[in-house]
């Protein structure tokens, strides 16, 4: 395959290359939006193949690639219709949490937290990072990982909840004591 032009490139395989995703996602519009993505990939970085009769294989790679991508992203961040997910598993938060939650107030209460637990949290959220990786970079067995993100939501939570909590006022005679005459 000499110089093909990208309009020859999409005509010779955009057809096997979306049955192929059409096969691994068995949907439609995953396999349509997959092979999309694999033309634009190759439109940005195909100039990098050096043997340009190996641009079948590339694209066919680089497709399977964010077939994987996409898979990964899925397990770790599963959708869920909210009538699917059980009442004791969904987090009552109340609307004053919510209405207050932005990235500032988030870093403050991260701040609050002790190492430990704030440093899994920020690799797994903030830099997407998966156990196993976060595993690695911190030195400590998967599980570990996975109780210090669980305790190090729950203390957000708790710091987030308390700081969100209206101030109570106190009547002033409360503050009077009973012996004064």
């Amino acid at each position: 395959m000499d110089e093909l032009s990208f309009e020859q490139l999409v005509d010779s395989h955009y057809e096997s290359l979306y049955r192929f995703a059409l096969s691994l996602t068995h949907r439609e519009a995953d396999a349509c939006d997959m092979t999309q993505q694999t033309f634009y990939r190759w439109a940005s970085k195909g100039h990098q193949l050096r043997d340009k009769s190996k641009a079948k294989s590339w694209l066919f790679t680089t497709l399977h690639r964010e077939f994987l991508g996409i898979r990964r992203h899925e397990v770790r961040f599963p959708h869920l219709e909210l009538d699917q997910v059980p009442e004791e598993e969904l987090t009552a938060t109340s609307p004053s949490i919510t209405g207050r939650l932005d990235g500032k107030s988030l870093m403050q209460a991260l701040s609050q937290i002790d190492e430990l637990y704030r440093a899994p949290l920020l690799l797994f959220y903030l830099e997407n990072n998966s156990y196993r990786e976060i595993a690695e970079i911190l030195d400590v067995p998967a599980g570990t990982v996975m109780s210090r993100l669980a305790r190090g939501k729950a203390m957000l939570r708790q710091i987030m909840t308390r700081e969100a909590a209206p101030a109570k006022i106190i009547p002033l005679e409360s503050l009077k004591t009973k012996d004064t005459k």
